[in-house]
């Protein structure tokens, strides 16, 4: 049923780390990077709100299969916040609802971040994308609509005050998936009796990303327009700036199958394989080469089974 009609773009493979500008949506920026590397298929991991600034791992291709462990993943964040004002979506965005004022010193703040630190439960937004019978809760929100939302468990593994310069503050929070900054912040400044709201948000990292492989908007832009003037393939210029994609699963275990062995696995049948962690899922790799082929997991008859396995543009 016309293939080649559906497919378009390239079977391109990895994952780009993008320094997301702020005021523009997560959802916007995997479309033009999808155009700019002409994709088959894209997908992030974890958006960004629009204010927000930093690390948006974007999945390119067979990538795109991996990129829940990324959704899973630690963050890292900076962000600054204005005390005295509060706003409806707990960021610049939204609307004031409430103006106090501040009479807090550092003290004060250091105090107060005891109780966001550690493992805590925490009450999304209304303004978050979380889902409520189908619909985004802001969807609900901008009717004017309340719905109970349940605290979710998150941990936060630091949450460090950083400055305070009039009545701004400025914190590094380290924190585990599904970490909502906006709704810290807020409940903070209730804490502290005078009300606060996100003006600058940075994403520094995902899982172990390094900030310095990151790269602009702009520059993709740039290496485009120049392949175009050299009349080069773009893809010289752009795939070098692609991490692999097993980088999603870095920190999974790995588990090597003899050479001998391996077609056998990439038709998804289950193999005897000794030292495999039982309860766990694991990087699955080919041979000497260790090359990459999927995620597996042992099965109930203790067999080392494929649980989403690449499929290779040169087999």
């Amino acid at each position: 049923m016309g293939q080649g009609r559906r497919k378009k773009g390239r079977a391109i493979d990895g994952v780009l780390l993008l320094n997301k500008p702020t005021g523009v949506s997560s959802n916007g920026i995997l479309q033009r990077v999808k155009r700019i590397y002409f994709a088959q298929k894209a997908g992030h991991t974890g958006a960004l709100d629009p204010l927000a600034t930093g690390m948006l791992p974007i999945c390119l291709g067979e990538a795109t299969k991996f990129s829940q462990f990324l959704l899973d993943s630690d963050k890292r964040y900076q962000v600054t916040a204005q005390l005295g004002v509060r706003t409806n979506t707990s960021d610049s965005d939204g609307e004031i609802v409430e103006q106090r004022e501040v009479r807090v010193n550092a003290q004060d703040i250091e105090a107060a971040l005891q109780a966001f630190r550690g493992p805590i439960n925490q009450v999304p937004s209304m303004f978050s994308a979380l889902k409520h019978q189908g619909k985004p809760l802001y969807a609900y929100a901008r009717e004017g609509i309340t719905i109970e939302r349940e605290a979710r468990p998150i941990t936060v593994y630091e949450n460090n005050f950083i400055s305070l310069e009039g009545d701004m503050l400025t914190l590094d929070v380290h924190c585990s998936k599904g970490t909502y900054i906006r709704t810290i912040i807020d409940d903070l400044g209730e804490a502290l009796g005078c009300g606060a709201h996100v003006v600058k948000l940075h994403r520094s990292q995902v899982a172990t990303y390094p900030s310095e492989r990151m790269v602009s908007l702009e520059l993709l832009e740039t290496l485009l327009e120049q392949a175009q003037q050299q009349e080069i393939a773009p893809k010289d210029l752009l795939d070098p700036l692609l991490l692999p994609m097993d980088s999603a699963v870095a920190h999974l275990a790995e588990v090597n199958i003899p050479q001998a062995l391996g077609d056998y696995l990439l038709h998804g049948q289950p193999l005897q394989i000794a030292g495999a962690p039982l309860d766990q899922v694991f990087r699955l790799t080919i041979g000497e080469q260790r090359r990459f082929v999927g995620i597996g997991q042992v099965n109930d008859d203790g067999l080392v089974a494929p649980k989403r396995l690449i499929q290779s543009n040169d087999s």
